[in-house]
């Protein structure tokens, strides 16, 4: 992309007297070079211009330098000064570059150039620049329009008179209106994300003949005040700011509360909540709507993206994690309400923008005293009456701790004058742990766990992957196998959603290690024999193929303090028959919990057991008070210490200490702030977002407006949303942009008004008929000159396929469902859902978007990565998208429901009426009659393979998924 100083078109496109091919090679082959090896010497922007020769502009080489020779020769490289000097060759007045010759290839490259007459778009009369400074286009204040073609000043007219000005510099010229059902249906996904009924687009066509300007305006209106607005154009947003609802990372968690924010972006958008309003939200909900969950949940933004949370023990990678943290919210403030890359200058000055190493850390210290996590969002008056309740009730669980701390301390004292028992064993083994005792005849044995290698108190999350007990005499066996009939209760401490009881107690004797029991509370495991035998054995084990006696790393805790009984009267008296008691203890604190059950007195054990009944009790009714709602919105707290800037970003090398402030560059356009090092954290997030969404703040407009261009046309007028910067695009209608900009502005950043002023444009209700001599000129119809046709996005096309098979659920809001099984031990595995059933039938916008998830028709049509922010989505064409919609169960499932539909609606009484059914079929999926050609191919494949598979052609054709 050209970028040239003094004016923001110049050099956006080559001249049409410029052969387009010549400009490719130019660009591909010659420009880079250009940029790389000379504009230092010679261009504007270099300190001194060697030889007063510039070649960054076409007039800087055909003027040529101080020989007065020009540099270039069209079509003669052998006479051209350039090639001459290139070559390094004998005689040439300059060698360039000076010290090293460049590659043979790279010359050759230039001599073609020149063969072919030199192609060089740069028409500009100013210097090209390397980066941008404070006079960079966006940076600058937005210039209302005070003239436009017609005089017309207001509403859609300035947007009609603006293209159409571009158009004739061009000349070229809008196409004509779109026809009443190309427009309907254009409108209603743009702004809903769903296709309208054929009722409603044969009403719109009558009424369309008979007053087409109202009819447009009463379309507009209905469609904006539909509640999917909302859920289409809060899907954009939720792209916009990184929006997904797992941590990502190594561990990945899933997060169950963030469609708590989902919710609040759609709600927001609907009830039309001004932009700038929304934005400070984002930043400062807290702050503004203290007590409010409907505002504080705004918060969510901050913590939405990517998060670390593996703790890692250095502190330096600590540090690092953290730093990492904040630059994630650094970096989706400048994108989403910026536009800049303000993130690119952490290390270093930003190398294209005017953004100096300070201000990234001066806009960081806004985010310092954010942490992730859960908050309680709830009300004044909810925090109160849950307090009211849970108050007495915390005071009594305090009360009923101390007294069991004090008399545990004092049984522990008394208990140091006590014999000690001699531990002579070692600590029981994770690998195997065998017991043996005297043969005794049992029914039923009982293992309770005392302790394990990571608790004292119980076996709460301990593991055993197989226990066994061995019967008494030469051809002993384990009789607590399953296969053997043996039968065992316990409860498991885990349930891993989607593991099918993975870590149920059954795993305990199903013969196979390394599956394990996840110990629950009461840690007590109950094993009943087939019938009463003699045993004398019993081994157990944490992993037995782990080959080594200690506890595995990631596996888990074993068991270390444990008691062994047995029964014979079905449980009603119990035997012990051996305990870890003479195994030497696994620490300290383990070794404090054995003397408590040795020392105490029968009365001191009764008081424990008491205090526990009652801490127990208190808990249950702690547990039954409704908890207050919580939402992964972030934790806030006050910093210990001031920002300071990490020279190259190394947080091992701090510099000097910077203020809460703004970005300097727009000091000179805009009231910035400052704040003292001290200031508190929620008065830095809450200046930065006003100061972010201050009228003055050319960029905060802009960006949001061209947001809004970009959604309804495919692209925006700048087409990087996300970087107004250098590296970004430079606005093809730049006095559109500003006025598009103010116009929200006047509107109160409002979208809806925006929104109506484009749709009932001109240029938006223009045809997108192709014409061949306009697209010679403006291929990608950048200008303008017709309707840019899209394919429909992911969630469209899965959306429109519920709809057209009638099985879409339009319920709105509440926890997303998935199209995929979540598992999780530590870390998160997804697993794509081969079937899905009715509870999935929603709108794409509430499935619950895990990072790393694939999801069949999503992921397949450009649902973008999650773990980034997706200003514009890709829009690819691959195999997988036709075999997807083939042969996917969902795509099969919807053509049978399909083909149920149009026999239950379209069949007639007896459900036989075939061209009924096809032209109901046609009028469900596209909204208009077949031709006959369509009807006698449609009979034609009914007749030979049935109706679903007409249903399911009907699903898989372009005209589905394509909108013009």
């Amino acid at each position: 992309m050209i970028l040239l100083v003094g004016g923001m078109g110049m050099g956006m496109a080559a001249e049409a007297s410029v052969d387009a091919e010549g400009v490719v090679f130019f660009e591909e082959k010659i420009r880079p070079v250009l940029v790389e090896y000379c504009y230092d010497c010679h261009s504007a922007g270099a300190k001194k211009v060697k030889g007063n020769l510039l070649l960054d502009t076409k007039a800087g080489w055909e003027r040529g330098g101080d020989s007065g020779e020009a540099s270039l020769v069209p079509g003669d490289a052998g006479a051209s000064l350039l090639i001459r000097s290139l070559a390094h060759a004998e005689g040439a007045d300059l060698q360039m570059p000076p010290k090293k010759k460049l590659p043979e290839r790279v010359i050759a490259d230039f001599v073609t150039w020149v063969e072919m007459g030199a192609p060089d778009p740069r028409t500009g009369v100013a210097g090209e620049v390397k980066r941008a400074d404070k006079s960079w286009w966006s940076l600058q204040p937005l210039k209302a329009v005070t003239e436009v073609a017609g005089n017309v000043v207001e509403g859609s007219g300035v947007i009609d008179g603006l293209v159409e000005k571009g158009l004739r510099e061009k000349g070229l010229a809008m196409n004509g209106a779109a026809g009443a059902r190309e427009l309907i249906r254009r409108m209603s996904y743009d702004v809903t994300g769903l296709p309208p009924t054929m009722e409603e687009v044969r009403e719109f066509e009558s009424a369309f003949a008979k007053d087409e300007e109202r009819s447009v305006v009463r379309l507009v209106d209905r469609l904006l005040a539909s509640p999917h607005y909302g859920e289409r154009w809060g899907r954009h947003w939720l792209d916009v700011v990184r929006f997904g609802e797992s941590r990502g990372f190594e561990r990945n968690l899933i997060h169950d509360q963030l469609w708590l924010f989902r919710d609040y972006v759609i709600g927001s958008i609907n009830e039309d909540k001004p932009f700038n309003q929304f934005m400070v939200e984002h930043l400062a909900g807290d702050v503004v709507g203290k007590d409010d969950p409907k505002v504080e949940i705004g918060t969510a933004f901050l913590t939405s993206g990517p998060y670390d949370d593996v703790g890692n023990q250095d502190a330096l990678a600590q540090a690092v994690i953290r730093s990492d943290t904040l630059d994630d919210m650094v970096t989706a403030t400048g994108s989403a309400f910026l536009g800049l890359t303000v993130n690119c200058a952490r290390c270093h000055h930003h190398k294209f923008d005017p953004i100096p190493t300070e201000d990234y850390y001066r806009i960081k210290s806004a985010f310092e005293g954010v942490q992730h996590g859960t908050r309680t969002l709830a009300t004044a008056e909810e925090k109160r009456r849950f307090e009211a309740v849970t108050k007495p009730l915390e005071g009594r669980k305090g009360e009923l701790g101390k007294e069991k701390l004090a008399l545990q301390t004092a049984i522990v004292e008394r208990a140091k004058l006590l014999p000690k028992v001699e531990a002579t064993r070692p600590v029981a083994s994770a690998q195997l742990t065998e017991e043996k005792f005297e043969p005794v005849r049992a029914g039923m044995l009982r293992f309770t766990v005392l302790g394990t290698s990571a608790t004292v108190t119980s076996g709460v999350n301990g593991r055993v992957d197989e226990f066994e007990v061995w019967s008494s005499g030469k051809d002993s066996r384990n009789v607590a196998l399953a296969a053997n009939g043996g039968k065992v209760e316990g409860a498991a401490g885990r349930v891993a959603e989607d593991f099918d009881g993975a870590y149920g107690v059954q795993r305990v004797n199903d013969g196979k290690y390394g599956v394990r029991w996840i110990i629950g509370s009461p840690a007590v495991l109950v094993v009943k024999f087939a019938k009463p035998e003699l045993i004398e054995r019993v081994t157990f084990s944490h992993d037995r193929l782990a080959g080594k006696d200690e506890p595995v790393p990631g596996l888990g805790p074993s068991v270390v303090e444990y008691e062994l009984e047995v029964s014979e009267d079905e449980g009603k008296t119990w035997k012990r028959v051996a305990d870890s008691l003479d195994r030497k203890a696994l620490n300290e604190e383990m070794a404090r919990a054995r003397t408590l059950r040795l020392g105490s007195t029968k009365e001191e054990l009764e008081r424990l057991r008491e205090l526990d009944g009652e801490l127990a009790e208190v808990q249950s009714k702690l547990s039954a008070v409704a908890p207050l709602p919580v939402a992964w919105a972030g934790k806030f707290s006050q910093p210990d210490k001031p920002t300071v800037v990490f020279r190259g970003g190394d947080v091992s090398k701090p510099g000097e200490v910077v203020k809460p402030s703004s970005l300097a560059v727009l000091d000179a356009v805009t009231k910035g702030y400052e704040l003292p090092v001290e200031a508190k954290e929620g008065e830095r997030r809450l200046a930065l977002a006003k100061w972010m969404v201050d009228d003055g703040n050319p960029l905060t407009a802009r960006v949001l407006a061209n947001r809004v261009w970009h959604y309804h046309f495919g692209i925006g007028l700048v087409d990087t949303p996300g970087d107004f910067g250098f590296l970004g695009s430079l606005p093809t209608h730049p006095e559109l942009l500003d006025w598009l900009a103010l116009r929200l502005q006047h509107h109160g950043w409002k979208l809806k008004g925006l929104h109506r002023d484009i749709l009932l444009s001109r240029t938006y209700r223009q045809s997108a008929k192709w014409d061949e001599k306009a697209s010679k000129v403006d291929s990608a119809s950048r200008l303008l000159w017709r309707f840019p046709p899209r394919r429909l996005g992911a969630e469209e096309v899965r959306d429109t396929v519920l709809l057209v098979a009638g099985r879409l659920d339009v319920k709105m809001g509440g926890p997303g469902f998935r199209l995929y099984d979540y598992k999780n031990d530590n870390v998160s595995t997804y697993v794509p859902r081969e079937v899905v059933g009715p509870e999935t039938y929603r709108r794409a916008v509430y499935h619950q978007n895990a990072r790393a998830s694939v999801v069949d028709v999503l992921s397949e049509f450009d649902f973008p990565d999650t773990a980034f922010a997706a200003p514009k989505r890709a829009n690819t064409t691959t195999p997988m998208q036709a075999l997807v919609m083939m042969n996917h169960s969902f795509a099969m499932d919807m053509a049978k429901a399909f083909a149920e539909r149009v026999k239950a609606e379209f069949g007639g009484d007896d459900g036989g009426d075939v061209e009924g059914q096809i032209r109901g079929a046609f009028a469900v999926c596209f909204q208009r009659e077949p031709r006959d050609d369509e009807i006698s191919a449609a009979r034609e494949l009914w007749q030979e393979h049935g109706a679903v598979a007409l249903c399911r052609a009907l699903l898989n054709t372009n005209e589905l998924i394509y909108l013009e």
